[in-house]
């Protein structure tokens, strides 16, 4: 794509063959901060979706405390739960961008969402027939990661057919603030029902809202003709002839290819760690502390810092710097300096300190949407979705190693802070491979297209 400024637009239809319908309802030639206010709709109800997604999320990280002094599970168990999410989790991330690439990401994110709302709403009621706990518990949250696995493909997939390159970072930082935004409503109101109503409300709560939403979605954006495209049309997606493939012997054979998807590993595997033990870090080692600080103030912090770093990186690109600079940049905030001040955390002398250093590194990591999140948008627009979910799932493999080995150095060690070195030293190895590697030309454009 030649062009600069707003009129380069990516054209909906530009990489999907030509024998296959644009199941896309947009009326709107994007979803960023321009064109009609149906674009502005539909970014409010993406940012919206994914602030559920992380609201149902991290629902098991705020009332593992409970859930654990409930049904006696030690930190090995505990980290047994905890993990089990991301093995769902990186099983559907290649699927879900495959078939968002194929009929739309805003089909899957619906049919995904109903399902693991739904889960959620009745995990309570799922575990407390029988006296297999433990079991019952992590296949729950097995199932929701499987369901949530397609999102942030299928999100790749329909911005980088919407999304104008020079907006494509506050687009999707504004959009990728949910995940903040959903950690911190959580915090607040899942600390609060927790105190008041036990740990099953904060899943009762979730879920109902995220079927809400769908029911929303469902109601006034999208129809069942849209949401359900002809099957005849369907297979014509899926069945494309060879000169119509996607080259993705050349895709994966360059290096900037790599280097993205070793970046986005190292920094979602990171970021899961954050996630799912900082909660029990806070409840451990300041016990007298109020658990709606510590699990609202660092993502209130993420936020503005987010569209920020959107912004600015935006902003750059517009006044003439290469987009690869701008996207490199905001890495080595996103990974470099967010490993400063978790490394500080583990070193921390008051619950005051551990609060301010943690809601820094929180804060810095949202850059990361600035960087790779974006960068893979750069590479490859006809198939962002499914090169998307190849990074995201090594991001889940990683992540439940890293989530399972945090609890287990912790439970033999007695400390935290060697998990906060496991999520600096993860963080440097993803930082360096894309500053080596790293590109931003797109590589999905060559005219020989085979099969893989």
């Amino acid at each position: 794509m030649k062009g600069s400024g707003p009129d380069r637009v990516l054209n909906s239809r530009s990489s999907l063959p030509s024998n296959c319908p644009d199941f896309l309802p947009f009326k709107v030639s994007d979803i960023g901060r321009g064109g009609l206010p149906e674009s502005r709709i539909w970014t409010l109800m993406l940012l919206l979706g994914t602030c559920l997604l992380y609201c149902a999320r991290v629902t098991m990280p705020i009332c593992v405390v409970a859930m654990s002094a409930h049904f006696d599970w030690d930190k090995k168990q505990s980290g047994i739960v905890l993990s089990s999410f991301f093995w769902g989790y990186c099983l559907t991330q290649i699927l879900g961008g495959h078939l968002s690439d194929r009929i739309g990401g805003e089909k899957v994110l619906l049919f995904s969402a109903s399902a693991w709302g739904s889960i959620t709403a009745i995990s309570p009621l799922l575990i407390y027939p029988g006296s297999a706990h433990l079991v019952l518990m992590t296949i729950s949250r097995f199932l929701m990661g499987l369901l949530q696995g397609v999102h942030f493909p299928a999100l790749a997939s329909l911005l980088s057919r919407k999304v104008r390159e020079s907006e494509r970072a506050f687009t999707y930082s504004t959009i990728g603030t949910g995940s903040q935004f959903g950690t911190l409503v959580m915090g607040a109101a899942g600390s609060l029902l927790l105190d008041w109503y036990g740990w099953e409300s904060v899943f009762y709560f979730s879920g109902v809202l995220t079927l809400l939403w769908v029911y929303c979605m469902y109601k006034y954006l999208l129809n069942e003709k849209e949401i359900i495209p002809p099957l005849e049309d369907l297979m014509q997606c899926l069945s494309l002839s060879k000169q119509t493939k996607v080259p993705w012997k050349q895709i994966f054979r360059k290096a900037p290819v790599w280097a993205v998807i070793v970046a986005q590993l190292c920094a979602a595997s990171t970021f899961f760690t954050l996630l799912s033990w900082l909660p029990t870090f806070f409840t451990e080692t300041f016990p007298d502390s109020k658990g709606w600080i510590f699990n609202v103030v660092p993502w209130l912090v993420a936020i503005p810092m987010s569209l920020f770093g959107g912004f600015l990186s935006d902003r750059c690109i517009d006044h003439g710097y290469k987009a690869i600079t701008i996207r490199k940049f905001m890495q080595v905030v996103g990974s470099g300096v967010s490993s400063v001040f978790a490394l500080g955390i583990g070193y921390s002398s008051s619950f005051c300190q551990a609060v301010v250093l943690a809601s820094a590194c929180i804060g810095f990591q949202t850059f990361n949407h600035s960087g790779i999140s974006v960068n893979i948008q750069d590479l490859a627009p006809s198939c962002a979705g499914l090169l998307f979910g190849v990074a995201n799932t090594g991001g889940a493999l990683s992540g439940v190693v890293c989530v399972y080995l945090a609890g287990h150095l912790i439970e033999s060690t007695g400390s935290w802070v060697p998990v906060f070195k496991l999520v600096a030293v993860v963080n440097a190895l993803g930082l360096g491979t894309f500053l080596i590697f790293g590109k931003a030309k797109r590589v999905d454009v060559d005219s020989e297209y085979v099969d893989l």
